[in-house]
């Protein structure tokens, strides 16, 4: 099965489906790739927050599948954003990853408070340039962030890794990314199981007409819409399933009930605000 590829304003190309690895133990972590890149998948997500780029790397390493055919992203943690550091935390996530580049590097709060996400982005755009990165961008950045950086360094990022389920939907964000050429990743796509998103009728009717689970029927709503996901689950038949999302599509109505499940009101949020995150 072939994973649809989405362009980047980095002149690259990124799965549109990956594999995340939010939460899942450093001493999980390598079987639990494994068994992603068993499955199918080719684009691994984690973070050096996570504390299982080891484990990450480990499976990389024991797949024998090409590095060309891999897209790994990592991120920059909220306390390496200053001076230099981001130069050095790049460098211990490739170590620990064991590859001489990631696809993928992002900031992943701006922070605001401390005032270094600036500063961040700055020194990820030499990253980029050092063959370090192929494409840069950012996580949980809102538009008065994003307008900014490109302000600042005339640099658009490629991605805008945000909290995005059907709850939660944060239009101004997907606007911004529309305008500037972002591409919008999906974090906590499935809402976390912070609230009773598979039987709502939306998406609970979506699944039954299909004949497919509701996780699945969300996961090709986030495909149709054009953003890239990357549902979690430690269990192997879970990656089966999430990986199967292309023998169906969903209809222009149902995509529309389940884009009607967002209150507009910000009420759907699950994770921390990016103005409360410091």
């Amino acid at each position: 099965m072939t994973v649809p590829t989405i362009d980047l304003n980095s002149g690259h190309s990124i799965p549109q489906l990956g594999f995340g690895v939010f939460l899942v133990p450093a001493d999980e972590a390598e079987q639990a790739v494994s068994e992603a890149l068993e499955v199918g998948y080719r684009h691994i997500d984690t973070a050096a927050i996570y504390k299982n780029e080891e484990g990450v790397g480990a499976a990389i390493a024991k797949s024998g599948i090409p590095r060309d055919e891999l897209f790994i992203t990592t991120k920059l943690w909220n306390d390496r954003q200053s001076g230099e550091q981001p130069h050095e935390a790049i460098r211990e996530s490739l170590d620990k990853l064991g590859l001489d580049y990631v696809d993928l590097y992002l900031t992943h709060w701006p922070t605001p408070e401390k005032n270094t996400y600036v500063n961040a982005w700055t020194k990820l755009i030499e990253i980029r340039d050092a063959g370090l990165s192929r494409s840069i961008g950012v996580s949980n950045h809102l538009p008065e962030h994003l307008d900014r950086l490109v302000a600042e360094t005339g640099v658009v990022p490629a991605v805008d890794q945000i909290e995005l389920h059907p709850a939660y939907q944060q239009r101004d964000v997907l606007a911004w990314a529309e305008k500037n050429g972002t591409k919008i990743e999906s974090w906590g796509p499935l809402g976390q199981g912070k609230y009773p998103l598979f039987e709502n009728p939306a998406v609970a009717d979506a699944a039954a007409a299909h004949g497919v689970t509701p996780a699945q029927a969300v996961i090709r709503w986030h495909l149709q819409k054009g953003f890239i996901v990357f549902p979690k689950s430690s269990r192997k038949e879970r990656m089966e399933q999430n990986f199967d999302v292309f023998g169906f599509e969903l209809t222009d109505a149902e995509i529309a009930a389940i884009d009607g499940l967002d209150p507009l009101d910000g009420s759907g949020r699950v994770g921390t605000h990016p103005l409360d995150f410091n």
